[in-house]
C-alpha cells in the first residue's frame, strides 16, 4: 500500500477508474468538453486530475485552477451563510419570514385558474426560514430553469413582475417585495419545489446581517476558508482561466453557449444570486466541502459548530418522507427515489431505494453538470467540475460514486 492509501484508506489504482471511465464514455466521444474531479477522506487528497478542453474554441486544456460557472453549488454555500446567522440567534428555524420582510405577510396560495380568474386562499401559517432553507416554501422558478419553461399558471406571475434575479438588477428588499405579490404554488410546508427559495436565503443575510450579502459571504465564508478564486463575478486577470459553456445540440454535439471572452460572468452582477451567481475552482470548492465534513471548521476557523453542520443535513421535509412523495416540478439537481432534503442539502435515506452507495451523504448540483458530496460516514468529499447546460444528461455522481466507494478499503 502506497503512502496516500495509508493515509485515505482509497486503493490509488482503483480510483484510476475514473479517468479511464470519463475519458472512455465522455471526453473520448465528444459528450463533454473536460472535467476535473476532485477525491478526499480523513481530510487528505486522494484523487485529483483535469481532462480534456476548458475551452475547445481556444483549444485550451483544462487547467487545474480553472474556474467554473457552479450555478446552483452557490445554494449550500448561502444556506451556511444564513445559518451562520441563525447561530447568532437572529432567527429560528421555524419563525415567519415576515419577521423581517414585512410584506410577506401578504402572501396568498393559489387554489386554481389563471389571470384574472386566479382564485387564491390564505396561507394555513407563514413561510418559515425552514421552509425557504428547504424549498418547502410555495415558491416556484417563475419558468426560469433550463429547459423547462413556463409550466403553471403562477409561472406566468413571475414573468409578468420581471422576478428573474439573474436578469435584475433589483435591490433584495424590491426582490423580496415582488415576491410577497405572487401567489405561494401550494400552502407552505405541504411539498417541496426546486425553486427561488434559496435566492431568498442571500437577501435574508443581506436584510439581517446589515452588510451586502456578497461581502458578508466574503467575510464570513470565503476569507476564513481560503477561497480566493470564488465569486460573483471572474475578474479580468482571470479571465484566461475561465471555462467556456457548453450544451448538446439536436446532432449530440457540443455547442459553445456562453464564451469566457464574453460571458456576462466577467462583469458584476447588479443582483447577487444566492441561488445560482457564483463562480470558483475545484479547490476552493473542495475547502468548502472539508469545511463540512470536518464539522464547520477548516484550518483553525470556524464557519459553523459541528451540531449545526448536523442538522442542516438531516432530513426536514414534512413528516420524514422522501422527495418521491413531495416532490412537484419537472427539474432539480437530484433524483427523488431514497432522497430527504435538509437545510440547504439533499441527502441520501435509503441506499436500496436511491440505487447507490453511500448512505447519509448529503450533496447538490449546479446546471452545468457540477455535482458534489460530502459523506460523514465515510469521512469524504468529492468535487466533479465540468461546463455542460443543463444538469441531468448524464448521470455522473451515481457513475462516481460506483467508482469512489469501491476504492475504498479501511
Amino acid at each position: 500500500m502506497d503512502a496516500q492509501s495509508q493515509w485515505t484508506g482509497l486503493d490509488a489504482a482503483r480510483l484510476e477508474r475514473i479517468g479511464e471511465h470519463l475519458e472512455r464514455n465522455y471526453i473520448g466521444p465528444g459528450k463533454i468538453p473536460g472535467c476535473q474531479v476532485s477525491v478526499a477522506r480523513h481530510g487528505h487528497l486522494g484523487y485529483f486530475k483535469s481532462f480534456g478542453s476548458m475551452d475547445l474554441e481556444r483549444n485550451k486544456p483544462t487547467r487545474d485552477d480553472t474556474i467554473y460557472r457552479i450555478y446552483s453549488m452557490t445554494k449550500p454555500i448561502t444556506s451556511v451563510a444564513l445559518m451562520t446567522l441563525y447561530e447568532q440567534g437572529y432567527f429560528q428555524l421555524n419563525d415567519p419570514v415576515s419577521r423581517i420582510v414585512p410584506s410577506w405577510k401578504n402572501h396568498r396560495v393559489w387554489v386554481s385558474g389563471e389571470g384574472d380568474d386566479m382564485v387564491t386562499e390564505a396561507p394555513h401559517r407563514p413561510v418559515s426560514f425552514r421552509d425557504v432553507l428547504c424549498h418547502t416554501a410555495g415558491l416556484t422558478y417563475g419558468g426560469g430553469l433550463p429547459g423547462v419553461g413556463i409550466q403553471h399558471p403562477i409561472d406566468k406571475v413571475y414573468r409578468a413582475l420581471k422576478i428573474r434575479s439573474l436578469d435584475g438588477a433589483d435591490t433584495m428588499v424590491e426582490f423580496m417585495d415582488k415576491l410577497a405579490q405572487v401567489p405561494l404554488r401550494y400552502q407552505p410546508g405541504t411539498a417541496w419545489m426546486y425553486s427561488l427559495a434559496t435566492d431568498v436565503c442571500g437577501a435574508l443575510v443581506e436584510l439581517i446581517s446589515g452588510k451586502p450579502f456578497a461581502q458578508y459571504l466574503d467575510e464570513v465564508i470565503f476569507q476564513p476558508l481560503g477561497m480566493k478564486d470564488t465569486a460573483f463575478s471572474v475578474a479580468p486577470e482571470k479571465v484566461d482561466r475561465f471555462a467556456a459553456n457548453y450544451q448538446r445540440g439536436p446532432d449530440k454535439k457540443l455547442q459553445l453557449i456562453d464564451d469566457p471572452a464574453n460571458s456576462n460572468f466577467g462583469k458584476e452582477p447588479g443582483f447577487k444570486s444566492g441561488g445560482g451567481g457564483l463562480t470558483g475552482t475545484s479547490a476552493d470548492y473542495l475547502r468548502f466541502c472539508e469545511m463540512l465534513r470536518r464539522g464547520g471548521e477548516l484550518d483553525g476557523h470556524r464557519v459553523l459548530g459541528p451540531r449545526t453542520i448536523a442538522m442542516m443535513h438531516m432530513n426536514h421535509l414534512p413528516g420524514g418522507q422522501e422527495l418521491t412523495k413531495l416532490a412537484l416540478g419537472g427539474f432539480s439537481e437530484t433524483a427523488y427515489d431514497g432522497v430527504g432534503f435538509g437545510l440547504g442539502f439533499a441527502s441520501s435515506l435509503d441506499e436500496v431505494a436511491a440505487g447507490g452507495l453511500g448512505a447519509g451523504d448529503y450533496y447538490w448540483g449546479g446546471a452545468a453538470s457540477t455535482i458534489f458530496w460530502v459523506d460523514p460516514k465515510e469521512d469524504l468529499s468529492v468535487v466533479f467540475m465540468t461546463q455542460l447546460m443543463p444538469s441531468g444528461t448524464f448521470n455522473f455522481r451515481g457513475q462516481l460514486k460506483s467508482i469512489v466507494y469501491s476504492s475504498i478499503i479501511d
